[in-house]
């Protein structure tokens, strides 16, 4: 299945870049580009894209305020939105992923890191570049209702899986740093998403930060 992908970005330049880099993929194809933040809603809402790549500062709308037109809490069919900035300040992550997206990579990241946002997007999963993440979380406040351990505790097995995600890995890693099968992480992965009332994996990560998962010693 091919994954249909929406550029927003105030920079051609950027946008044709971009573009290289994801069609070079067999199952990646860009289906518009805007260059303002008006133009990205309306061609997202009209298009339907599986994912769509916003830039944070853009004429009109900024990343923020478009990621929370398509992607906000109160959206009845939300979109996959993927913010990509050469700005890295906390300010734009927190606003970015309380907003509703799905993921957060910079400009200046390798294009695999790229290109593995988008299929985590378009799979319901999310990814911030590994750069950010330890800085960011920390400081993240809460972007949704989540359970206290208290009221249903994560497994061991969990809670590792919680920790690695935490560190910005991947399933795959996650998979051969516990010596377990990918179906293993993905289920300890659901298991957590419910028990803290998690939309995705970036909503458990900012879990983990804010109850001090990251400063305990494994159990």
């Amino acid at each position: 299945m091919t994954i249909r992908v929406l550029l927003a970005d105030d920079q051609a330049m950027i946008r044709g870049g971009l573009r290289l880099i994801l069609e070079d993929q067999d199952d990646i194809t860009v289906v518009g580009e805007a260059a303002d933040g008006p133009a990205a809603v309306e061609l997202a809402r009209r298009l339907r894209p599986d994912v769509c790549l916003v830039d944070i500062r853009m004429p009109g709308l900024d990343g923020i305020d478009v990621t929370r037109a398509l992607a906000g809490p109160g959206e009845p069919d939300p979109l996959r939105v993927v913010v990509v900035t050469t700005f890295d300040l906390d300010e734009y992550v927190h606003g970015a992923l309380r907003a509703g997206a799905v993921g957060f990579v910079l400009k200046g990241a390798a294009p695999a890191l790229l290109i593995e946002a988008v299929r985590a997007a378009h799979a319901g999963d999310a990814l911030i570049s590994p750069s950010l993440t330890l800085r960011l979380l920390r400081g993240l406040t809460p972007v949704a209702p989540a359970r206290t351990p208290s009221e249903r505790p994560l497994s061991a097995h969990e809670s590792e899986v919680v920790r690695a995600i935490a560190r910005g890995r991947t399933n795959q890693e996650i998979a051969a740093d516990l010596f377990i099968t990918l179906s293993t992480v993905k289920s300890h992965l659901t298991a957590v998403q419910q028990k803290l009332g998690a939309r995705n994996r970036v909503e458990i990560a900012a879990w983990a930060w804010e109850n001090h998962l990251m400063t305990r010693p494994p159990t």
